[in-house]
């Protein structure tokens, strides 16, 4: 009997392996991609191909519902449902990044702002090219008001997304922001 166990066991983390491999294979794929296109829709097709893995758990289609009802209360502005969900799902498992920036994403909504860039610090720890995870910062930032912190965010952001629009358009309102304050 010990010996069946041990053997699915092994299979189990085997196939979790090659299903985590595949994803960093792809998603690595997307990411280079993502940052040598020129071409806007281009890029937001990658984009788009990016958050469907990132939202996506590569083991566990319970934790991907999970992270859907989470999402729904959120739509929905039911923040404490979605903040108590995405945190059952962080618990269940800790290392899937898009939980961490969901939770992060709902603690900037309720104002938690030290909060939430505890969880953006856990995803960019996971996933240092979570575009969403460095522009929340840069929303964190800016409402704590340390805009250099949040300019620097937008640059990693625009680094890792040439394409995407918001990270510029931030970056120049918060250059307005600092000048204005220093006047």
């Amino acid at each position: 009997m010990k010996k069946l166990i041990y053997t699915v066991l092994i299979l189990f983390l085997s196939n979790f392996s090659l299903a985590s491999d595949n994803e960093k294979k792809q998603i690595n794929k997307l990411f280079n991609q993502l940052k040598n296109t020129t071409n806007y829709e281009e890029s937001k097709k990658i984009e788009s191909e990016i958050w469907s893995l990132w939202i996506t758990h590569p083991t566990n289609d319970s934790l991907t519902n999970l992270l859907s009802d989470g999402s729904f209360y959120m739509s929905q502005n039911d923040l404490e449902s979605a903040y108590e969900t995405f945190s059952r799902t962080i618990t269940l498992d800790p290392n899937w990044a898009e939980a961490w920036n969901k939770r992060a994403t709902v603690l900037y909504l309720m104002g938690k702002y030290e909060l939430s860039q505890a969880d953006i610090n856990k995803v960019l720890e996971i996933e240092n090219r979570h575009f969403g995870a460095l522009s929340g910062q840069g929303l964190v930032q800016t409402a704590l008001k340390n805009y250099q912190k949040a300019i620097d965010s937008y640059i990693k952001a625009h680094k890792v997304h040439p394409n995407m629009k918001s990270p510029l358009i931030m970056i120049e309102k918060l250059k307005l922001q600092i000048k204005k304050e220093s006047i």
